[in-house]
């Protein structure tokens, strides 16, 4: 027994059936014969909303006052007939999924192409069967209802991803986070992200520390879509839970992945990258955990310089051991991250690998003195490469040390 059919209860199949009666069908036909004799099958059969017209024009007027889920159309009519009411509505957006059955004694196989090139949805072959009448207007009145659903579900869809775009928004380090940052190391920190059609799982953020330092973070969950969203989310919250570990990248990683092994489900994966930047030091001290390669570049040299990516993926194993790694970064140095979605979006040929290609795209575009410029240039050579819709979404954080500007400076 089907999860609907239970005893005493409808199942979807009879849902529908019983929907269908409730259903608005607009009989358009210029002899008053035909529209009572279509009408009484239609009424007998139990659909109980019936609506005449008795030519195109009055046709389109009743379809324009309200909108019928199904129109039973004849093509031969004075003044406007069968072929151009069909043209017309198809013209219009609004009439784009009505079904259209086409009522017809023309046996020419001409006549009846161009009535489905108009967009007809159906044929009834006059003199009409009433057994072919009620079996066409059923099945496509279920098709017409099973696309609102289908409608109303994609809608709905969209509105929820649009909800969870918009709370990753409110997760990400601010405006006045970055002046902050500016105004204690010299540091400028910059963003981009490219959306696609499906919602990511990557999340990326900012901690500040003591001694003008500051952690920087970038998680990329596998997959995509609601889970993967939602497990960023979750581990959002865990990397600020751990924040004052934040000065140890190699053990943020550590207790992090610790956490994960308990919150993700089976297959469940997080690739992830922590450093810590030190304007004094001119370094960044990082750990990573199956991420992307972070790419330095220092104005004034052509060449990039990748850094390293090795340890399991957070949510992997329990006891995962990260090693700490240092990249230098005094003046005129530039750091960016990314996630797999802007290597997996390159078109790679030949031996060079697509971080190769990553890295020498960087090493021109990061050359412009401000990080600003940089940024834009960057993201203008992505463009160029792959195209301005990404597949997944693409998130690449830049960070460039300027000389160090007096306090309250812009």
């Amino acid at each position: 027994m089907s999860g609907d059919a239970r005893p005493g209860v409808p199942g979807l199949t009879e849902i529908r059936q019983v929907g269908i009666f409730d259903c608005l069908i607009l009989v358009v036909d210029d002899t008053e014969f035909n529209r009572t004799l279509i009408s009484a099958m239609l009424r007998q059969a139990g659909f109980r909303r019936i609506q005449h017209a008795v030519d195109g024009f009055d046709a389109l007027r009743k379809i324009d006052d309200e909108l019928p889920d199904l129109v039973i159309l004849d093509i031969v009519m004075p003044g406007l007939d069968g072929f151009e009411v069909c043209r017309r509505l198809r013209a219009d957006g609004r009439f784009a999924d009505l079904p259209v059955l086409v009522q017809t004694a023309l046996s020419n196989t001409e006549d009846r192409n161009k009535a489905f090139q108009l967009g007809t949805t159906d044929l009834i072959t006059k003199p009409i069967d009433r057994h072919e009448l009620l079996a066409r207007v059923r099945i496509h009145l279920e098709n017409r209802m099973l696309i609102q659903d289908l409608q109303l579900y994609r809608a709905r869809l969209e509105n929820e991803l649009g909800m969870a775009r918009e709370m990753y928004d409110h997760l990400l380090p601010t405006a006045a986070m970055f002046d902050r940052i500016r105004h204690d190391s010299g540091v400028h920190i910059r963003h981009h992200r490219a959306v696609s059609s499906e919602l990511g799982g990557d999340i990326w953020g900012v901690i500040p520390l003591p001694e003008e330092r500051f952690g920087l973070y970038l998680l990329d969950m596998t997959g995509a879509g609601v889970s993967a969203a939602l497990n960023a989310f979750r581990m959002h919250t865990v990397l600020h839970e751990l924040s004052t570990l934040a000065t140890q990248p190699a053990r943020f990683l550590t207790e992090a992945n610790a956490r994960a092994v308990g919150l993700f489900d089976s297959g469940e994966r997080a690739a992830m990258i922590h450093g810590v930047v030190d304007p004094n030091a001119g370094t960044f001290t990082y750990a990573t955990a199956s991420c992307r390669r972070p790419i330095l570049v220092r104005r004034g040299t052509p060449d990039a310089i990748l850094g390293h990516a090795d340890g399991a993926p957070v949510g992997e194993a329990a006891g995962s051991v990260y090693r700490l790694r240092t990249l230098p970064f005094g003046p005129g140095a530039r750091l960016m991250l990314y996630n797999k979605a802007v290597l997996a979006a390159l078109p790679v040929t030949g031996p060079r690998s697509a971080e190769r290609l990553l890295a020498e795209l960087a090493a021109i575009a990061l050359q412009a003195p401000v990080l600003d410029d940089a940024r834009d240039a960057m993201i203008a050579a992505l463009v160029e490469a792959v195209g301005d819709r990404p597949g997944q979404d693409m998130t690449l954080v830049f960070l460039g040390k300027d000389v160090r500007e007096p306090l309250g400076a812009r």
